[in-house]
């Protein structure tokens, strides 16, 4: 299968220490991973690489054939869908929300002065239903819930058909309910055969959607494995990723973890 997403031997430092340290990672285009590790793993900076909004300090980024620092990321970013929590505190209040899915098709948070095609309008209202969102399309995104700001988010992010889907924490500050809703919605679409290359960071394996493939563990900023989730997510690899034991258990594609006893 093409491959989507290729680090090699990639390397960001900041203030004389190493956040991502020599990692090698390959994501093809019919893979789900999911990104594991403690606060500080380096999680979330391998997702700004993938999104081309950093830059590596040695080594190479390879996004959709298009390797990072020789090509005009500009061009590329809309081919790469981001939904995160950083993106979600620049979208204006006031705005509705067709709005901040629509507005994807322009790559801007805020409605200006742009004209949008009625086929855009209905793709936006289409991707809005598919995420069970409809209901809110007017409603301005401050008054939504966490659990329904998750979700614009997400679905600002499909808006576009990226060829590269990146999720940082979608689940992170859901209740119990809003979370099992969303993760219910990730699984369906992760299953499907259209769906593009996605990769998810968290810290709860409890927030693994069913029909993810992979899955990626960092410590540190190093790979402690990498692989089939079926395979790789072991009490074992976990308990070297977070440096405390682990029990895990699975049960229908969904898993829980805790410290043994």
């Amino acid at each position: 299968m093409p491959e989507v997403l290729d680090l090699s031997d990639v390397v960001v430092r900041r203030n004389a220490r190493d956040i991502v340290s020599h990692v090698d990672w390959r994501v093809e285009d019919d893979q789900r991973w999911v990104v594991l590790g403690a606060n500080g793993a380096g999680k979330t900076t391998l997702l700004q690489l993938a999104a081309t909004l950093d830059h590596p300090t040695s080594g190479t980024v390879t996004i959709l054939g298009e390797p990072l620092g020789r090509t005009d990321v500009f061009e590329l970013r809309p081919r790469v869908g981001l939904a995160s929590s950083s993106m979600a505190r620049r979208v204006p209040p006031e705005e509705t929300v067709l709005d901040v899915v629509l507005t994807a098709a322009f790559s801007v948070l805020g409605r200006w002065h742009e004209e949008y095609d009625r086929v855009d309008e209905r793709r936006a209202l289409r991707v809005l239903a598919e995420w069970k969102l409809e209901h809110l399309a007017d409603r301005t995104f401050g008054t939504l819930s966490d659990g329904e700001q998750k979700r614009v988010q997400i679905a600002r992010a499909v808006m576009t058909d990226p060829e590269l889907l990146l999720l940082d924490e979608p689940t992170a500050s859901l209740d119990l309910g809003a979370r099992e809703e969303l993760l219910t919605l990730l699984g369906n679409y992760a299953k499907a055969p259209t769906t593009p290359a996605m990769v998810m960071v968290t810290h709860h394996v409890e927030e693994i959607p069913v029909g993810f493939t992979h899955v990626l563990l960092l410590r540190e900023g190093g790979v402690v494995a990498s692989g089939p989730l079926a395979e790789t997510l072991t009490a074992e690899a976990l308990t070297e990723t977070f440096g405390v034991p682990i029990e895990l258990t699975e049960n229908g594609g969904r898993y829980a973890a805790r410290a043994s006893a």
